[in-house]
């Protein structure tokens, strides 16, 4: 069932063309004093102006310096929805910029930010996962969202939010798990993610499929994800009909199998047709992927067997123009054609 697309529109009664925008050199210092104002019309209309201004990478620096960041903090528990609303904008525009994403890593907002989880307005809670989103694709912000323990509340929500939403936060998850996977797995990450792999919006089947091969680039990821019995699922995917479910999918896949249980179970589901079946698609995306997967299987004496009725579609690869998927394919027949 579709979802509504959340709505960035403000109150009617808000009128943001009304706006005070001072310019020069003093337009920060005047809206620093705005946002400390008792009048909620004034901090409202400060705050639609800061929105446009942090577009602007050099009014963020100027922002940052003159202690902005403290105030917008106080801001984020506001009873006025707007002021919620146009606060969480302007951190989510500040995290788009290199200077504003390590202003604000620094300054504690993932911290500040994690209870607007709860928030009743769609908006607001969005903005929030976009700007967990933005901060986590760098190392240091990634590491802020693990050490704020949001982890265990993000595998929550996926079970909740809408699907806007849920996107941000699997994006999230991917470059958390990237740094450490244990509170997810406490938190049951796995079993949440392998229904998401059969949702019907694209987005999320792809981005979900992308959490599964973080986790499964971990050792304790491999187990988790054979003990849920994942890999069945994945390899349903591989015949999606979408290119980038494919590609996730077929690379959580080829980290999965990894252990002697990941390929006992990717043989009992029947991986190997589909894999084959994106080896001899030379458009197919997931190609490199489904190579490096079948040559795991290979190692196996039912893998070997199955496979060497199938040598030429790796021969054919060989004159891949991809030198990646070229050697990939020589690695896959050299496995193959090994003998005890």
């Amino acid at each position: 069932m579709a979802q509504p697309r959340i709505s960035a529109y403000l109150p009617p009664d808000i009128d943001p063309t009304k706006a005070a925008l001072a310019f020069g050199r003093r337009a920060l210092p005047k809206l620093s004093e705005e946002l400390q104002s008792p009048e909620l019309l004034t901090q409202q209309r400060a705050l639609m102006a800061l929105c446009d201004l942090v577009h602007d990478p050099e009014k963020v620096y100027q922002a940052i310096a003159l202690g902005f960041l403290d105030r917008l903090k106080t801001l984020l528990v506001h009873q006025d929805q707007t002021v919620r609303q146009k606060t969480t904008e302007v951190l989510s525009i500040m995290a788009l910029h290199s200077i504003g994403r390590e202003g604000l890593i620094r300054s504690g907002v993932i911290s500040a930010l994690t209870g607007l989880l709860d928030d009743p307005v769609d908006i607001c809670r969005k903005n929030t996962h976009q700007t967990f989103d933005r901060l986590a694709k760098l190392p240091e912000g990634a590491g802020g969202v693990l050490r704020a323990g949001l982890i265990p509340p993000l595998v929550l929500k996926l079970k909740t939010e809408l699907d806007e939403i849920q996107e941000l936060i699997l994006d999230t998850l991917s470059n958390c798990l990237r740094v450490e996977v244990s509170e997810a797995l406490a938190a049951g990450a796995v079993p949440v993610l392998k229904e998401k792999l059969s949702h019907p919006s694209t987005a999320i089947r792809s981005k979900a499929a992308w959490v599964l091969l973080e986790i499964s680039s971990h050792a304790e990821g491999k187990i988790a994800v054979c003990r849920e019995e994942v890999i069945p699922v994945l390899v349903s995917l591989l015949e999606d009909t979408q290119p980038e479910v494919q590609v996730n999918s077929s690379g959580a896949l080829m980290f999965a199998i990894v252990t002697p249980q990941g390929r006992s179970s990717a043989m009992g589901a029947e991986a190997i047709p589909p894999l084959l079946a994106l080896v001899a698609e030379e458009t197919s995306k997931a190609r490199l992927n489904a190579i490096k997967t079948l040559t795991l299987l290979a190692e196996l004496p039912e893998g070997r067997k199955t496979l060497l009725d199938h040598r030429d579609t790796f021969q054919r690869c060989l004159d891949d123009p991809s030198e990646a998927v070229q050697r990939a394919a020589e690695i896959a027949i050299a496995v193959i054609d090994w003998k005890p």
